[in-house]
């Protein structure tokens, strides 16, 4: 019976050997070959790190919930391919997944399978569940914005790395991102010492508990946000990072929230309002201005209301208040000033050096121009405040808040521009303004050759790479417009921050994806509704993860605002195709003729 079951596995293998079905959404022979080119690599970490971005493709954590076509690879028929074809790169592939999967019945049905087979690996492989953990060390800076967790390991056969895992605390104690590096601990920290060189930063060592749960619950949290964080290497190596974390003690102490109650919240309000910083600024519209402050500080990132640092200060200037409080625009104008007193008053019970001081008010100073320009903007608010507001309103009418005549009035309450003009400003950031909207034609982009003056020589290289990658992408998937549009992208990104194109680690690949995937989502070409294609379309023509990595650093280097949310809104129509502009001048007529009724 034994011996049945193994003939008829065997034919089964002759046959999916013969076969071209993918394995993955990354192309069969793509993939083998990279596998085969990894092995040959002399650090373990090359082989172990494709593998982990391969499995990482298998994590529901971070899809769309919105999509229900952004399924993540079946996890089951992935490593049923595996353990299915028998080969040297199969064989190579179930040694790394036996220990980053972490079901144990699943791990031990691929260790069986790995005794049957014969292909020569490395030792090093063989032996990787051997792989120890060296040391971990925690990189803190005093301004609390985020802690690096660094964790030492050593493969068998003696290389070294470390994986360095970076946990944001202003988006709410997340792991952002993660790497790994082909260099022992002592080393990462002593170039990084070096690299720094800043008297607020500390390096200490962490108890390795205390790590697994820190990193264990960043990295749940950081599954909770959406869209969710992603970097070149994260959440790729998530599984890998996830394996090492495992083989932590458990039973550490977690990052823990200060606990602020209401009378220490008024006694610091009152101590505010009563020293030099605040004595002058004393009435009932800063106090209840510093009551949402201090409802910022407690609530929003790690629950410190006396942190204040010049990321959390772009924070609440240019988003918190502005989406979050409910008030005219008189009362909203005071923030900023009130800001920097409460942030001197911190810093100076805190003891900050007075140069982050300074580093924290240029940030108020620079992003007070934004915040005046917002507080003044039409702009739909948090559900949070809109539906804080309904209650008071259905409250103090004694009536049905749905009612059409009350809402009406609700909507007049919130101060909300009709829909029609919501829409038309939605339009207008697509295209770069009003006048640019009024002025938009449909005339499809021409076929132009790439534009090849501002960008330095020494990158002419690496941009062909992209280029060319882009050409093939057009070509197979799209059009002479797409192309065009590309060609446009790519130049101004190369131009306007040549450093993109220098990084020894840059994939073209990822690189041309990433243009493709801005261009198309653009151009409503992938990934929405009613789109012709899928984003794992379109990144399984580059053989990618993903294409979203590094859209902020092409979207900054053209001069374009890096959006996190929402719509892909470039700011001009020489980026859009002939297609999406007609949709546009649809949609613009018809608000604007709304708004004559």
């Amino acid at each position: 019976m034994v011996s049945q079951k193994r003939a008829d596995k065997n034919r089964k293998r002759k046959r999916r050997k013969q076969s071209s079905g993918h394995l993955s959404p990354v192309r069969e022979p793509d993939l083998l070959n990279g596998i085969e080119q990894a092995l040959r690599d002399p650090h373990p970490l090359a082989l172990v790190s494709m593998v982990s971005a391969m499995f990482s493709l298998t994590d529901a954590r971070g899809r769309d919930p919105f999509d229900e076509n952004d399924e993540p690879v079946d996890r089951d028929t992935l490593i049923e391919s595996f353990l299915e074809i028998d080969n040297r790169q199969t064989t190579a592939i179930l040694h790394v997944l036996a220990v980053l999967v972490d079901d144990e019945l699943t791990a031990a049905r691929v260790r069986r399978e790995l005794t049957t087979r014969r292909h020569p690996v490395p030792d090093w492989l063989a032996e990787l569940h051997r792989t120890e953990l060296t040391d971990v060390v925690e990189i803190v800076h005093v301004l609390g914005d985020g802690d690096d967790i660094l964790i030492g390991m050593r493969f068998p056969g003696g290389a070294e790395g470390t994986a360095l895992i970076y946990i944001d605390h202003n988006l709410g104690t997340v792991v952002k991102d993660a790497f790994v590096l082909e260099a022992p601990v002592a080393e990462v920290v002593a170039t990084h010492r070096d690299k720094v060189a800043d008297p607020d930063t500390t390096f200490r060592d962490l108890a390795p508990a205390d790590a697994r749960t820190r990193i264990t619950d960043a990295i749940e949290h950081g599954a909770q946000v959406y869209p969710p964080l992603e970097t070149d290497s994260w959440p790729t190596c998530r599984p890998l990072v996830e394996w090492l974390v495992r083989q932590l003690p458990a039973g550490g102490r977690g990052y823990e929230r200060p606990e602020w109650t209401d009378a220490a919240t008024a006694r610091l309000t009152d101590e505010f309002f009563a020293s030099p910083y605040g004595a002058r600024l004393d009435d009932a519209d800063r106090r209840d201005l510093l009551d949402s402050i201090l409802v910022f500080g407690i609530d929003y990132g790690p629950g410190d209301p006396l942190r204040w640092s010049p990321v959390n200060v772009e924070i609440i200037l240019t988003d918190w208040i502005p989406r979050k409080i409910v008030a005219d625009v008189a009362y909203l104008s005071k923030a900023p000033a009130l800001l920097r007193a409460f942030i001197r008053y911190c810093h100076d019970r805190r003891g900050i050096r007075a140069a982050l001081t300074t580093e924290t008010l240029e940030a108020v100073d620079r992003w007070q121009p934004e915040y005046q320009r917002l507080i003044r903007s039409p702009r739909p608010q948090g559900a949070h405040a809109i539906a804080a507001a309904l209650q008071r309103a259905a409250a103090s009418a004694g009536d049905d808040p749905y009612d059409d005549d009350q809402y009406d009035d609700f909507l007049d309450e919130l101060d909300i521009p009709p829909y029609p003009e919501l829409m038309l400003e939605s339009l207008d950031r697509a295209v770069g303004g009003r006048r640019a909207l009024l002025n938009l034609d449909a005339t499809p982009l021409p076929d132009e050759d790439f534009e090849w003056s501002g960008i330095p020589e020494d990158i002419h290289g690496a941009v062909g790479e992209v280029l060319a990658l882009c050409d093939a992408c057009s070509a197979e998937l799209f059009d002479t417009e797409f192309r065009t549009a590309c060609r446009r992208f790519l130049s101004r990104a190369a131009a306007g921050d040549p450093v993109a194109f220098r990084r020894r680690n840059a994939k073209a690949s990822i690189g041309a994806a990433t243009i493709c995937w801005v261009i198309a989502k653009a151009n409503g070409l992938v990934g929405g509704y009613g789109a012709g294609m899928q984003v794992k379309e379109l990144t399984a023509h580059f053989g990618v993860a993903s294409s979203s990595q590094r859209a902020g650093v092409f979207l900054r280097a053209a001069g374009i605002n890096d959006q996190l949310y929402g719509a892909m809104d470039l700011g001009t129509p020489d980026l859009l195709v002939s297609a999406r502009r007609s949709e546009i001048l649809r949609s613009r007529d018809r608000y604007l003729a709304d708004q004559q009724l």
